[in-house]
């Protein structure tokens, strides 16, 4: 564990001796480690931004630059299935390594370089087997990124401004997501499909710089693992099996299958019923369709995190479910292109509590376990089975009985995780004597 021997303070000297304020930087700590100074939580959040920025390179312009290439759709299909494969497989080791790590800067910083070099790959050397070497190792890379921002959010500000941390993390992923979009989408345009790789490249120097700012000696890797310092034990059985056994992980991981499931194939499926209503506009309104929830995310990311912790994390867990089942249900009915652009407003809802709630349950779940980041690689692979399963399923009732027949079949999905939540899943947030212990410590 890593610990500062000096008491903590409402800010943290910065080399010329001021001391430095923050939102987080009042509370203190258990057994002395330092509140978080601003220069590591200005650094998280701009490692946030920047690794938004080189992931979003990896997305669908991937589809367009290997067309580009002369690539057969059997030979692009190939490589996008390795890389969700690969994806989905690997969400529990990446969160065993992360568990197992001394220093999660240093796993996140091989990671980023390996997919600054995945990146480089694709721009340099289009061949099949360059390009599936390159999907299969950014994806293996991407596994261990997302338990990283975690475990590096709850080792700098602890488990009881966890909530705002990881609403402040989506807030800055949303708008990485955004600008990145953009910045690319107008490269690919100006220059060439190839040029989005060499951006993705480049961008992955400010990202290691942004994660270079976050100094080494405020990230607890007692608490990155979801320990306690030994200096304030807290009852609880560190057994993985224990963990796994444990009803709140279980319930919630199928909970956020069946979001999943619900949710993964109802933007393709809206896509494709805007094309057939205004081909003309399709391309447009699809674009707005995808900035409208990003845009509700980054403001209320933050909101959703600190009621988290006033409200407790059921009330919103059924606000995000029962904002996509009525996101269901309307695409089901609303017949006016234009009018589908507002309905995406209830999936800013649903992302907002989402991008927050899953790292922060499994924060509280795993908390005294040691295993925190092995139970966001649970959760992980549900969420990818579900998204896996939602393309096929949905595409099929469409194909079969109808779109509004598959809206309202995933709405019902929803609902079912709606109930879920209200009648089995208990509520995770830690009160009383824990909360004590931490904030006395």
């Amino acid at each position: 564990m890593l610990s500062s021997s000096k008491k903590p303070n409402h800010g943290a000297q910065d080399r010329d001796g001021r001391v430095e304020q923050d939102s987080f930087a009042g509370v203190p700590s258990i057994a002395g480690i330092p509140a978080p100074s601003r220069r590591s939580l200005r650094g998280l959040d701009w490692f946030i931004f920047f690794l938004a920025d080189v992931q979003t390179g990896f997305g669908p312009f991937i589809a367009v630059y290997l067309t580009t290439q002369k690539w057969t759709q059997v030979e692009i299909g190939f490589v996008l299935s390795i890389g969700g494969i690969i994806a989905l497989i690997g969400q529990m080791p990446g969160g065993a390594i992360i568990d197992a790590a001394k220093s999660e800067r240093l796993v996140a910083a091989l990671a980023i370089a390996t997919i600054g070099c995945c990146a480089l790959a694709y721009a340099a050397m289009p061949i099949f087997p360059v390009v599936v070497a390159a999907a299969t190792l950014h994806a293996a890379a991407s596994c261990v990124l997302g338990p990283a921002i975690a475990a590096i959010s709850l080792g700098l500000v602890g488990p009881l401004k966890i909530g705002e941390r990881l609403g402040r993390n989506a807030r800055f992923a949303s708008l990485g997501n955004g600008v990145a979009a953009a910045v690319m989408g107008t490269a690919g345009y100006l220059l060439s499909s190839r040029s989005v790789f060499l951006v993705s490249f480049l961008l992955a120097i400010p990202t290691l710089i942004a994660l270079s700012r976050i100094r080494e000696e405020e990230v607890d890797i007692a608490r990155c693992h979801g320990e306690m310092p030994r200096e304030a034990p807290v009852p609880g059985d560190t057994n993985v099996w224990h963990l796994i056994r444990q009803k709140p992980l279980i319930v919630f991981a199928l909970s956020v299958l069946l979001l999943q499931l619900a949710n993964a194939s109802m933007m393709p499926l809206m896509a494709s019923a805007v094309t057939a209503r205004s081909s003309q506009w399709a391309t447009v309104l699809v674009a707005f369709c995808i900035v409208v929830p990003q845009a509700i995310v980054a403001l209320l990311s933050p909101t959703v995190g600190r009621k988290a912790q006033l409200w407790g994390r059921r009330p919103l867990l059924l606000i995000g479910f029962a904002a996509l089942a009525i996101r269901g249900v309307l695409f089901a009915t609303v017949r006016d292109p234009y009018l589908l652009v507002l309905v995406q407003v209830f999936d800013g809802f649903t992302a907002a509590v989402f991008a927050v709630m899953i790292p922060l349950i499994v924060a509280d779940v795993a908390f005294g376990s040691g295993h925190f980041n092995l139970a966001q690689g649970i959760v992980g692979t549900a969420t990818g089975l579900g998204a896996s399963l939602s393309t096929a399923l949905g595409g099929y009732v469409s194909d079969k009985f109808g779109n509004a027949t598959a809206f309202l079949g995933l709405a019902s999905i929803a609902a079912i995780g709606l109930l879920l939540i209200l009648f089995v899943m208990p509520e995770t947030r830690r009160t009383g004597m824990l909360a004590t212990k931490e904030m006395a410590g």
